[in-house]
């Protein structure tokens, strides 16, 4: 049992931003489930979005904002986000990240789908990898900051786990972690972030590393935090078509440089489905390529940069360019084929305009947040820019009011209770499987009212079979991601079969419409009762 000022559960751009101003403050560590190099912020192409530029304003970043939102978008986030935005980026620019400039010295700034301004800072088509590296170098020269890596969180600890349910709202404590070696150890902190990214891995196929499971999502909402929103999950619209290319996205910045959407014959279709053609919202983009595959039979579209002076396309797009050569593409030379893959989950835990949940002292930032900024849609490269804000808000709420609620309890150590070893793999990988399948057959870019059903049949059922798998058998990590991946899967099933219109990403031929008024999807547990066992169902 180890104690922290602070304990942030995940290490993208929102932890990573967070811990450098709570370390300053206090002792902090952030627990890594891989590799420090392998959280969602690595994969983030395209950049972030800032105002900058003379003709650029804060109220049209405003208006994109709220117009891509769908209705669902809470202005005073939006208007707070934006009007911060600026003052982050330099901080990150401080840290030692490096943005592409003109020749001038000026930043060259990208345009987006749904952006009616340049104003996407980016490095090449990496940027997510280079703000990563600046975080972690300056996280890692901190005397006060201390990793575990290669470790996974089991579960929330909060006062109304510990039977201390007279308290209102409970209270977290720390977290059951499983180290790398094995060994399950309690972690205890005054003040908890939870930064865990997103869940594109519920679906067969994503953009999204493999750490991408819900954890954070599932913890928080077994701890009893609110949820909202889960059904907007944000498809890409151009993921390279190719069976050894696993999760490479061309990233929307290409169709900001004048990339087209063609036919697998060659023609073009955008211009048929919104004004705006390829710079159209991913949502409309997404739903007209899965239209044009549907309905002519084909397995891919193609996007085509290759009208534009290759010199431009391999300076301006480089991990692209390299990486579709490897597999057989040069895109100066011709155009290749493209999919839409799962990309971006736009509920999460429900947190105010300083990441605080519905439990005292847990805090949520990043893509596992449902902050108000995204709505029914998330405006292109809005995501490090939201992770980068709510880092530093978060860290400043937490600093300003560290042992407010000071609480001494020493939670028991795990209880492994009759777990045994076991040697039914096969287990989590068919469920695994299943899971992933099942949503994107059933709860994908076009829904029904059956298919969610049918989906809702055959999770309950897998989820029942995790439970009793996770109760008799010692924790693994897979054993843990399943556990969560299902609970995530069936939670954004439930706030699709309450959605009776079609908002945002959540598109159904059932109800076309929109509902007069917009109105959140929030779920939340129902409680065991106080004291039951630390290791519980996933429930």
């Amino acid at each position: 049992m180890r104690r922290f000022d602070f304990l942030v559960i995940g290490g993208g751009i929102a932890g990573l931003s967070y811990a450098l101003k709570a370390a300053q403050h206090g002792s902090v560590l952030i627990l890594f489930k891989k590799d420090p190099s392998s959280s969602s912020t690595v994969w983030a192409q395209g950049g972030i979005a800032a105002v900058h530029q003379a003709e650029d304003s804060f109220e049209l970043h405003v208006e994109d904002t709220l117009r891509c939102g769908a209705g669902l978008c809470k202005r005073e986030i939006v208007e707070m986000v934006v009007r911060e935005g600026p003052s982050r980026v330099q901080e990150l620019i401080a840290l030692g990240a490096s943005f592409d400039r003109e020749q001038g010295g000026s930043y060259h700034l990208n345009r987006e789908g749904g952006h009616s301004m340049r104003r996407i800072f980016h490095a090449g088509d990496a940027t997510g990898s280079e703000i990563q590296r600046a975080l972690l170098s300056a996280a890692k020269a901190h005397p006060n900051i201390e990793f575990l890596v290669g470790s996974s969180a089991i579960d929330l600890i909060t006062t109304h786990k510990l039977g201390m349910a007279l308290l209102k709202p409970s209270k977290v404590l720390g977290a059951y972690v499983l180290r790398g070696d094995g060994d399950i150890e309690v972690l205890l902190a005054d003040k908890v972030l939870v930064a865990t990214g997103g869940a594109g891995k519920i679906y067969l196929y994503t953009s999204n590393p493999d750490v991408a499971t819900g954890d954070g999502i599932a913890m928080c909402y077994r701890a009893g935090a609110r949820v909202a929103n889960m059904e907007f999950f944000q498809f890409h619209p151009t993921c390279l078509f190719h069976p050894q290319a696993k999760s490479f996205l061309l990233s929307e910045a290409m169709r900001g440089e004048g990339a087209r959407l063609l036919r697998a014959n060659g023609e073009p279709f955008m211009s048929r489905y919104h004004p705006m053609a390829e710079l159209a919202p991913r949502d409309i983009v997404a739903r007209a390529i899965d239209h044009e595959m549907k309905v002519h039979g084909d397995e891919h579209v193609l996007l085509d940069i290759s009208h534009r002076d290759p010199q431009f396309v391999r300076e301006h797009f480089p991990t692209i360019y390299q990486r579709c050569l490897s597999f057989g593409f040069d895109i100066t030379k011709a155009p290749v084929p493209v999919v839409p893959a799962a990309h971006y989950l736009c509920g999460g835990v429900v947190s105010d305009e300083h990441g605080r949940t519905d439990i005292a002292d847990l805090y949520v930032a990043g893509e596992c947040a449902c902050t108000g900024l995204h709505g029914a849609n998330r405006l292109a490269s809005n995501s490090l820019l939201e992770g980068v804000v709510f880092g530093h808000r978060a860290a400043e709420h937490a600093v300003a009011h560290l042992r407010e609620l000071a609480i001494e309890a020493s939670p028991p150590p795990w209880d492994p209770g009759s777990a045994v070893d076991s040697d039914e793999q096969v287990v989590i990988t068919q469920n695994w499987d299943e899971v992933r399948r099942t949503m994107w057959n059933y709860v994908g870019i076009v829904r029904t009212t059956k298919r969610l059903e049918r989906a809702m049949h055959r999770l309950e059922l897998i989820r029942r079979e995790i439970q009793e798998y996770y109760r008799r058998c010692t924790i693994t990590p897979d054993l843990l991601e399943l556990r969560n991946l299902s609970l995530v899967a069936e939670l954004v099933v439930r706030c699709a079969m309450r959605r009776k219109e079609s908002r945002g990403l959540h598109y159904t031929l059932d109800y076309p419409g929109l509902l007069p008024s917009a109105e959140d999807t929030v779920e939340q547990r129902s409680f065991a009762p106080a004291g039951a066992p630390a290791r519980t169902p996933a429930s």
